[in-house]
């Protein structure tokens, strides 16, 4: 029963710090050590992964619409061999290009950040307070003017670059490809949203890939309930965090989570030093 309530407390924990920019990397890690949970199966980058497929059920409804619709645009692109002036197919075409950093990155490097960052829970406070300054100046220089449809090659290029630097658990997905979008000058709503929708492939394919990994070991009735009650977790929390911070981000700035990073980070120093 400990390990059901520990998968149901780490899909709660992924559906909500995967959206919201404060790292769900870094607290899937953190939340065992506080508590000094011993799960071999629980506390594993592939039980990880296959909670990111409950979050990236959230954004497939969530964004079933624009999804559709993007997704119909490209073929359309690659049919006739033109984008025109169609402004979905643009976007389309900018999703794809953005999504090409982290693919190749995440292929290549993947296997080390799993291993790396793990037990080196230091780190995870340094790249914590990184992307609270990240976040801090983005919202300092940003000009928060230029909407999704005023978005260039060059800015999918570089927001898709900042979310290959994400693997880095405490940068977090969102905080640093938000941060981005705001160093380029785009709305903070305009920021999460292509945020959102350029992680769906990212998100699939890493679980897909990690996939292979729970299938081809033997799972018990209680590892297979863990991952239900994780993966379901997962997905309704995350659904409530995207829809939270899309609303929220349309007449706030970021101030409340880039406080929240430097507590954590504050947090970890101190969790680090009572042992």
């Amino acid at each position: 029963m400990d390990s059901i309530i520990h998968a149901a407390v780490l899909g709660l924990v992924q559906g909500l710090t995967e959206f919201l920019p404060i790292s769900s990397s870094a607290h899937l890690i953190l939340v065992p050590k506080f508590f000094g949970w011993n799960d071999a199966f629980v506390d594993s980058a592939a039980f990880d992964v296959m909670l990111h497929m409950g979050t990236l059920v959230a954004l497939l409804i969530y964004f079933r619409h624009d999804l559709w619709r993007y997704l119909a645009a490209w073929l359309a692109s690659l049919r006739e061999r033109t984008i025109g002036d169609d402004p979905n197919r643009r976007i389309a075409w900018l999703l794809v290009i953005s999504v090409i950093p982290a693919a190749l990155i995440g292929a290549a490097f993947e296997s080390t950040f799993d291993t790396a960052f793990r037990e080196q829970i230091a780190w995870i406070a340094v790249f914590t307070l990184a992307g609270a300054a990240l976040l801090w100046l983005a919202e300092r220089w940003g000009t928060r003017r230029r909407n999704l449809e005023a978005m260039r090659v060059s800015d999918a290029a570089v927001i898709g670059v900042g979310q290959a630097i994400a693997l880095f658990p405490g940068i977090s997905r969102s905080g640093i490809t938000i941060a981005t979008g705001l160093f380029l000058g785009l709305e903070r709503d305009t920021a999460a949203r292509f945020s959102f929708l350029m992680s769906v492939p990212v998100i699939a394919g890493a679980g897909i890939f990690k996939a292979r990994t729970i299938v081809g070991s033997e799972i018990g009735a209680s590892q297979a309930g863990e991952l239900v009650v994780g993966v379901l977790t997962s997905g309704i929390f995350g659904f409530i965090a995207v829809a939270f911070l899309l609303r929220y981000l349309r007449g706030h700035g970021t101030g409340i989570f880039i406080a929240y990073r430097v507590g954590l980070a504050a947090l970890i120093v101190a969790f680090l030093l009572s042992r």
